[in-house]
């Protein structure tokens, strides 16, 4: 996701701007989406194959993480395709197509395991009903559906002001986060609370299960604020018809670090990160 790029050049410029010399914020934008392809293609695929080889509970389990993991590929390889772009600027319309995958694609999945965590703890009953794997293949297909006209939202809308793509932008990541507000809020009220009947172990272990949820949708919530935010008032900036760069770096630097945040924490609970050695589980 680069503001800078697409509120300041065409492709003609870029060319342009290439062939004369890369200044060292582009040389610093080049080095982040570097960092973001050689270190998320092999965490997302590393976790993909967990995943598919069942080393925590098999696929149905793990299968929104999954589909956020396939997202962050796609991620990792726009950030491929936009140091490219630098040379070569028929990639432009290709990286503006994948951007999508950013806007939508890794808030919509990350929304989706929030949920889920949300009725698993709120609405148990209504968890195993929707618990088959069929019902996730459902609302996943309903999510690539929504994750493709966004590409082809992103692909017409970017132009060389940028407002339509800052408002769609800014209003996407405002029901995103209202959605995982919810759910956060809903869990640590029924964290709060304690079930009928109830007793010292029962209550501990339940307990323990609405800990696990709330701390994932909180991380998710704080990770998601971090990364859009400052985007969000950069796209601002841009309309304003200021710009500073200072900020714009700083939202592709909390871009692309939040991108490890999920791989990490699902890399965690399967007890495959060197520093735990036994499945831990948020």
């Amino acid at each position: 996701m680069n503001y800078s790029t697409v509120n300041s050049t065409t492709p003609e410029a870029s060319t342009i701007c290439a062939i004369d010399s890369i200044d060292l914020m582009e040389s610093l934008e080049i080095c982040l989406y570097s960092i973001n392809f050689l270190f998320g293609l092999p965490t997302h695929s590393y976790v993909i194959w967990l995943i598919v080889t069942g080393t925590q509970s098999g696929v149905a389990s793990g299968f929104f993480n999954l589909n956020l993991s396939v997202c962050e590929i796609g991620n990792c390889l726009n950030s491929f395709i936009f140091a490219l772009s630098m040379w070569f600027s028929c990639l432009t319309t290709l990286e503006y197509f994948l951007l999508g995958l950013s806007i939508t694609g890794r808030p919509l999945f990350q929304c989706l395991i929030c949920v889920e965590r949300f009725l698993a703890v709120v609405h148990p009953v209504t968890f195993l009903k929707f618990k088959p794997l069929r019902y996730r293949v459902i609302c996943s297909t309903a999510a690539w559906t929504i994750c493709l006209g966004s590409c082809f939202v992103c692909m017409f809308t970017i132009d060389s002001q940028n407002y339509k793509h800052v408002w769609f932008t800014s209003m996407q990541s405002l029901i995103f986060l209202s959605i995982q507000l919810f759910c956060l809020s809903a869990v640590l009220r029924a964290l709060k609370q304690s079930g009928p009947g109830e007793r010292g172990r029962e209550r501990e272990e339940e307990n323990h299960l609405k800990r696990r949820a709330f701390y994932l949708i909180l991380i998710t919530t704080v990770a998601m604020v971090i990364q859009y935010v400052p985007f969000t008032i950069s796209g601002l900036v841009t309309i304003l018809k200021l710009r500073i760069a200072p900020l714009e770096y700083i939202a592709l630097i909390c871009y692309v670090l939040s991108g490890f945040v999920h791989p990490v924490l699902y890399l965690h609970r399967a007890g495959k990160l060197p520093c735990n050695c036994s499945p831990n589980k948020i």
